[in-house]
């Protein structure tokens, strides 16, 4: 049955690949994104011109932005199905070399700009006791690394409220669902796409040279393996597909798909599970 669809981030990576694969498949999707008229033009006529896909200007970082997208999609079609959590900005560098406005920046989009749109749909999906909303995350973020502290901070926030809020819905027949990707060729990590990066660089020349070759290190083996396991974006959005394809009560609340884990992800987040249900156990 053909859902209304509405993703956030479309004018490229992930976001632009669900929208053709939603919409491929016949479902109504609602293209959100920054500056359709503006530096995003090209990308919002692109999209536009696919049959079942309505774009709709949307800046996550500001609460009038989502409150007047969401209120004129729920006028035009009376209710979101869906909602895809996909906008998003990567960071990279030394925490301390961090200022705190570089990171609230960051924090804005990824954290509070989920935390918008949630709050934004809700009341509908409530009166209709029905609704899916697929958050992507990481596949780092139920852990961390280092030079990349607050985007995956960030990342792990939106763990969290995928998880807390799955049983403060579950009388309303809202169900909750975490994407977690691993590294893929996408403008946020071809650096095409800007992203909030470490902005203090007299402290890097702190650190010196250890820091740089160790942060090199790490880049060059999570790209060398991008390019080993051929990872291809297009997983990503068959992955929202398969989501919104699966029956109603079938839904995992994590789904990892992070072929370069080869299954760690899979493990790390049933030992996770695991390890919280015996914790609540306790604590009843």
């Amino acid at each position: 049955m053909s859902k209304t669809i509405l993703i956030t981030g479309t004018s490229t990576g992930f976001g632009k690949l669900m929208t053709k694969t939603l919409a491929g498949e016949g479902h109504t999707v609602i293209a959100t994104m920054r500056g359709v008229d503006g530096k995003n033009a090209a990308a919002a006529k692109e999209l536009a011109a696919i049959p079942n896909v309505e774009v709709v200007e949307m800046d996550v970082t500001s609460d009038t932005s989502v409150n007047n997208a969401i209120s004129k999609v729920l006028t035009r079609h009376g209710q979101i199905d869906v909602l895809v959590n996909n906008a998003a900005v990567a960071g990279f560098g030394l925490v301390e070399a961090y200022s705190l406005d570089q990171i609230r920046n960051m924090f804005e989009v990824n954290f509070y700009g989920v935390l918008r749109t949630y709050q934004a749909v809700l009341p509908s999906m409530r009166k209709h006791k029905n609704g899916l909303i697929i958050n992507l995350t990481s596949g780092a973020s139920g852990h961390t690394l280092p030079f990349m502290v607050p985007y995956l901070a960030s990342k792990f926030g939106v763990e969290t409220i995928t998880e807390g809020i799955q049983d403060e819905l579950s009388e309303y027949g809202i169900e909750n669902v975490s994407i977690q990707p691993g590294v893929y060729p996408t403008e946020m990590n071809n650096g095409s796409k800007a992203g909030f990066h470490a902005d203090k660089p007299g402290i890097v020349a702190e650190y010196g040279e250890a820091a740089t070759k160790k942060f090199n290190a790490i880049g060059a083996g999570l790209f060398g393996k991008m390019a080993e396991f051929n990872m291809d974006p297009q997983t990503i959005a068959d992955g929202v597909l398969a989501l919104v394809n699966m029956k109603k009560g079938t839904r995992p609340l994590r789904y990892p798909l992070d072929a370069i884990a080869q299954g760690t992800d899979v493990e790390f987040i049933e030992a996770r599970a695991a390890n919280k249900k015996k914790w609540v156990v306790k604590y009843s």
